[in-house]
């Protein structure tokens, strides 16, 4: 859209160059046919030669000549030019009503009638873009929108999002409210049939719809083909409904300064001193070398490994320069909603951005920026959707093939998956964390806490920014499941260890590891055989 803009714009430019052309042409013209000085006029003979009379005859007639030669060429090269100019001028008229700029269609609300007649002919025009008459030309498999049915109950679908669900009642309010409308303007659209108005005809009910299936072209607008019983067994009402998407229009334009906003990561701990060492690596290049505007608050549960924890934290104090951090230690179970609240509390500077964060994190600069970019406070938190790494021993092969951890880190369905199940990495301002309430503190070990701070966040009128984030990674690791978690947290437990692993075609792999051993080896000897 962009280029196509900024060639609409060159066009006016391009004509005035030609005519510019012309102009250029006409005074070539015109000096060609000016009578030339003393200096270039031709030799005349002299008046008393006896051939003098005829010798001027020839001469001026031979200029003549010339002259009319001359102004034929010129005259059809003028021709040319206008007629090339017409021509780019009827090109750039017809590419003007192919390709009406969204961002040209203003509410003028001087003239209102004018205003919206231009959008109504927009939205008309976005049914005859879109797929709904005629087919498109596509170039792979991959490039088709494919539909998603319904019925009055539910909804099947390819996309089925958090809840995993390949058919479900529609959850989320904005889904349910849309089909639901669409049903109910079918209906009325058949109880309000064309043609005579005195003929009877049947009423028809919501009851009376059989199935629908819809597709959205993002660009475009969304496609209704609703299916309704006829008068018969085998007759069918068919509705055809197009919701049109409007024109692009500006909210918003100003300038973020970010200079002074500084993040407080959070991150609660207790052991796994190995895995910190790796953190603060990451940490250290990060924030520290890369940004320059965080703080670092540790908060540690018991004092087992503390002393080769604060050890590590020290150390990269002073070989970095770096001043910046807290230690808080707790001598009590851990909790990682506790160690959390108690480090966003503890903060007595300024209103700060949090990132609450866990030791098993890779993080990037430009995460941090998306972190502060995505949050203000009283209006709205982050919730970005990081990507988590399968078991690298599974994705490579044997141990020596595995790459350094900066190379794993690439976003493939090879080498992981989004986690969108997950709501533990979160960035908010310190204040709206305060204000909702922070976490539930009776919540003990591992998982439920961030859902639910998560929960409360969605019941505020605050905004919650959900998104992939390509600079935000889960290491893998070993997840081991406590006998001392609940039923529900170990059920959680278990499926997250679960997808962690690998792939579904990884671990299909496993699976059938002895099936595919045996193959391999029975095409070993039938090719010794032969």
């Amino acid at each position: 859209m962009m280029l196509r803009r900024g060639f609409i714009l060159f066009l006016p430019r391009l004509v005035g160059l030609l005519v510019m052309a012309c102009c250029l042409v006409s005074i070539v013209y015109m000096l060609a046919c000016t009578p030339k000085g003393d200096n270039q006029q031709l030799a005349l003979p002299r008046v008393h030669s006896p051939t003098a009379k005829e010798g001027y005859e020839a001469i001026l007639q031979e200029r003549e000549e010339q002259h009319r030669n001359y102004i034929i060429s010129l005259k059809k090269q003028i021709a040319q030019l206008k007629a090339e100019l017409q021509g780019r001028s009827e090109q750039l008229k017809n590419m003007r009503d192919q390709y009406t700029d969204p961002l040209d269609i203003r509410l003028d609300h001087s003239n209102p009638e004018k205003a919206q007649a231009n959008l109504l002919a927009f939205l008309r025009s976005q049914i005859d873009k879109a797929e709904v008459h005629t087919g498109v030309k596509l170039s792979t498999e991959y490039a088709a929108v494919p539909f998603e049915s319904f019925t009055l109950q539910k909804v099947y679908q390819l996309e089925t999002g958090l809840t995993r669900h390949p058919e479900e009642k529609p959850v989320r309010k904005d889904k349910r409210d849309e089909l639901i409308e669409v049903i109910e303007l079918a209906v009325g659209s058949l109880n309000s049939p064309e043609g005579d108005s005195n003929t009877k005809h049947r009423v028809y009910t919501a009851s009376d719809f059989i199935e629908g299936i819809y597709r959205t072209e993002k660009d475009k607008g969304t496609l209704y083909e609703l299916t309704f019983k006829g008068d018969t067994k085998h007759q069918f009402k068919k509705i055809v409904l197009f919701r049109p998407f409007g024109p692009v229009m500006k909210v918003k334009n100003e300038n973020v300064n970010m200079a002074d906003t500084l993040i407080n990561v959070i991150v609660p701990l207790a052991k796994r001193a190995s895995k910190f060492r790796q953190f603060m690596q990451n940490f250290r290049e990060m924030g520290i070398q890369q940004d320059g505007r965080i703080h670092l608050t540790v908060v540690y549960f018991g004092k087992e490994q503390m002393n080769e924890v604060k050890s590590i934290l020290e150390n990269t104090s002073k070989s970095a320069n770096f001043k910046n951090f807290t230690f808080i230690q707790l001598n009590e179970e851990f909790s990682r909603g506790k160690g959390l609240d108690i480090g966003a509390r503890f903060w007595k500077g300024n209103n700060v951005v949090l990132f609450f964060c866990d030791v098993d994190i890779y993080f990037t600069a430009e995460f941090l920026n998306s972190c502060r970019l995505n949050t203000q406070p009283g209006k709205k938190v982050f919730y970005p959707v990081l990507f988590s790494q399968y078991n690298p021993s599974i994705i490579y092969g044997h141990r020596d093939s595995i790459p350094s951890l900066e190379q794993q880190l690439v976003i493939k369905k090879e080498t992981g998956f989004w986690r969108d199940f997950g709501f533990g990495m979160t960035c908010q301002y310190r204040s709206d964390f305060i204000n909702i309430g922070g976490f539930d503190l009776d919540i003990k070990g591992w998982g439920g806490e961030d859902v639910h701070l998560y929960r409360k966040y969605l019941h505020s009128n605050l905004i919650v920014i959900r998104t992939p984030v390509r600079g935000l990674f889960h290491l893998w690791h070993e997840k081991q499941c406590l006998d001392e978690l609940t039923p529900e947290q170990y059920k959680m437990c278990m499926q997250s260890k679960a997808m962690n692993e690998g792939s579904h075609g990884q671990l299909g792999m496993l699976v059938f590891k002895q099936e595919i051993e045996t193959h391999l080896h029975r095409q070993k000897l039938s090719s010794k055989k032969t």
